[in-house]
């Protein structure tokens, strides 16, 4: 299948990876702003479905760039990117929306809408779809209830802690199923007993469908809850480690 025919492909027809269905794809992807700053460099990657992937690295490695490109945030300078086996890079501004649909983002400074209420914010995204009211009261309200947070219904985001924005945050990405959740340095700013807790968030998310992708510097808890990771340094791929703690990329003779 050539890159290019991509662009035509349902979302239910993926390449596969290792007899999975691969839901994100990169073909040597670059990344500048400017003439003088590379954000990513050539980078190759395959993320089947559902999995559960950490995505390291210093700051300033690309990490946050790499997650704009897999929701179209940003497009990338040079390369291909497929989500779901539709090619982003080739796609406008009212693809790249619908696509978004299934997407869950939790962003590293949460995005909440202050002046709107926590039930407003997790409704945001099925008020977008179009769903009926009635829907809509009854997805958010289990939402809430599962990252327990349904006593705070009619609060606003400042009046919550941080850990508790952060679960309003996850709650409004997971409202739509995704098929992908996004989350940038989700335990950046939390305690341990509170990164705990979101992380069992997003174990769940994966355990029923959701592929997973973290960016995060928490080496504590990446040892913790042991899953792939994929390694940048200087917008480059540096490591791409199993489970189980073998690098896949010198495996292959390339790092």
């Amino acid at each position: 299948m050539s890159i290019a025919a991509a662009t035509s492909l349902d979302l239910t027809e993926s390449p596969t990876t290792n007899g999975r269905l691969s839901v994100i794809q990169l073909f040597n992807v670059c990344k500048s702003y400017g003439r003088e700053q590379r954000a990513l460099d050539g980078v190759n990657l395959k993320i089947p479905k559902g999995d559960f992937v950490y995505i390291t690295g210093p700051s300033g490695a690309g990490k946050s760039t790499l997650l704009k490109l897999f929701y179209g945030g940003e497009k990338p300078s040079r390369g291909q990117i497929l989500v779901n086996g539709m090619n982003v890079t080739r796609m406008g501004g009212a693809r790249i929306a619908q696509l978004r649909r299934r997407i869950g983002i939790v962003f590293q400074d949460f995005k909440l809408l202050s002046s709107r209420t926590v039930f407003e914010n997790v409704a945001f995204p099925l008020e977008v779809q179009g769903r009926k009211r009635y829907e809509i009261s009854k997805k958010v309200f289990q939402v809430l209830k599962h990252v327990g947070l349904e006593h705070a219904l009619q609060k606003t985001p400042l009046a919550l802690s941080g850990g508790e924005q952060q679960r309003v945050a996850i709650a409004r990405a997971l409202v739509v199923d995704p098929l992908v959740l996004i989350a940038d340095e989700p335990t950046g700013n939390l305690d341990q007993e509170v990164s705990l807790e979101i992380m069992e968030l997003f174990r769940t998310a994966n355990a029923r469908g959701s592929t997973v992708i973290l960016a995060t510097h928490d080496r504590g808890m990446i040892s913790r809850f042991p899953r792939r990771q994929v390694i940048l340094e200087q917008g480059r791929l540096a490591g791409d480690i199993d489970s189980s703690g073998v690098d896949r990329l010198q495996e292959a003779g390339v790092a």
